[in-house]
């Protein structure tokens, strides 16, 4: 059982512009309906304004972001500075910060900014920081949750990544903009506690839900109707309604997942995962489900 009656995944975007075609939003009612898709081409600060004022009540969130900077493995998000934060919500004002002027809740101040841009690797260029140690490069800085990703079978990529079609930093970026505009309005566990009652936001990554609903790494992404049916009735889901042929993966990642959430989040593991210590919790977060 879950005291949650709502549970909506966003599949997100750190893509330039006002509107984004790769936003998608699912929601799924505890009674055990379908998911429905909430069909509309949104915006980042749209779908801000319906996290902080429009929810459904007793939600559980679930953005396919990552909602902190590797910490850990040096002790620092971009050790060597003076002006590192020391915990995530710090990290989420000096981004917004850093980034005030750019619209749509965009990020790209933050990759351009002189201090921190070795951090990244952007396009042809990988900054000299983009490693711990700043020699061995290899796929970057990861948090502990992706560490817990990769055993679970998953090929997680790092925050610090602006490369590529399974980048995960501007996504990041933007939506670290998007939770430092929510405190005080939605809590986002494990950052701050599991609150007894109301709405809370989790990280997910969309291809855990693929996995546990029967889905090979290899085969994360589902692009038609019959395959996201027989995905769903893994996780004790009804189909789609009326729905058959092709379906985009950012639609079919928001319906699976936000089923996922609802099949999931009664389980107690799911929220103390072996990994997940108080210092953790504060500067890195943790994946919902990564356990």
């Amino acid at each position: 059982m879950t005291r949650f009656r709502h549970f909506l995944a966003i599949d997100w975007s750190g893509a330039k512009g006002p509107r984004q075609n790769g936003i998608a939003l699912a929601i799924a009612d505890a009674e055990g309906g379908p998911p429905v898709l909430v069909r509309h081409r949104w915006s980042r600060e749209e779908v801000l304004a319906l996290l902080r004022d429009d929810l459904p009540p007793d939600t559980l969130v679930g953005l396919d972001l990552g909602i902190a900077l590797p910490f850990a493995d040096c002790d620092s998000y971009f050790p060597g500075w003076v002006d590192s934060p020391r915990d995530a919500p710090g990290l989420w004002a000096l981004i917004d910060r850093i980034a005030a002027d750019e619209p749509n809740l965009g990020a790209n101040s933050i990759v351009a900014h002189p201090e921190l841009r070795p951090f990244f690797r952007d396009g042809a260029e990988t900054g000299a920081r983009f490693g711990c140690d700043g020699a061995a490069h290899g796929r970057g800085r990861f948090r502990m949750t992706e560490h817990a990703q990769a055993a679970m079978g998953c090929r997680p990529y790092s925050n610090f990544n602006l490369v590529g079609a399974a980048q995960v930093g501007k996504s990041s970026l933007t939506g670290m903009r998007m939770l430092h505009h929510l405190r005080g309005h939605l809590p986002v566990w494990p950052v701050d506690p599991l609150p007894a009652s109301g709405s809370v936001i989790v990280e997910i990554y969309t291809s855990l839900a693929a996995l546990e609903a029967g889905r090979s790494a290899s085969r994360a992404k589902i692009r038609t109707h019959a395959e996201l049916g027989e995905a769903l009735a893994v996780l004790g889901s009804p189909p789609v309604r009326r729905a058959e042929g092709a379906i985009d993966d950012h639609s079919s990642d928001a319906l699976l997942t936000c089923a996922w959430l609802r099949s999931v989040a009664g389980d107690p593991r799911r929220w103390s995962p072996a990994g997940l210590t108080p210092d953790i919790a504060r500067t890195e977060g943790w994946t919902f489900g990564a356990v």
